[in-house]
């Protein structure tokens, strides 16, 4: 499975509503289950970035659920994909 590195800001609507925030995240969390991914970890955070969030997953689950979860005003997010030293051994190795 592809692993899924997604900061997060709130927006003016996020963070006036922040005492919901936990509730939102456990939607989330069944929202990328239900397309067949795992989040894996959530970090509240300090700093650029409101949140952290690591999904295991395929694209659509990654894709779905931030399109879904932006969609609804509360959050803006940037997604990295994110390799494991394993799967970069194995780019490296193809190299010439």
């Amino acid at each position: 499975m592809a692993t899924f590195i997604t900061l997060i800001n709130f927006t003016d609507q996020g963070i006036r509503d922040i005492k919901d925030s936990p509730t939102r995240f456990e939607s989330f969390k069944a929202l990328v289950a239900a397309h067949g991914g795992t989040v894996k970890s959530v970090h509240y955070t300090q700093g650029n970035y409101d949140m952290v969030v690591i999904v295991e997953g395929d694209e659509d689950a990654a894709m779905t659920a931030n399109l879904t979860v932006g969609s609804l005003g509360n959050v803006r997010t940037q997604t990295l994909r994110g390799f494991s030293v394993d799967e970069m051994k194995s780019f490296i190795s193809k190299m010439p």
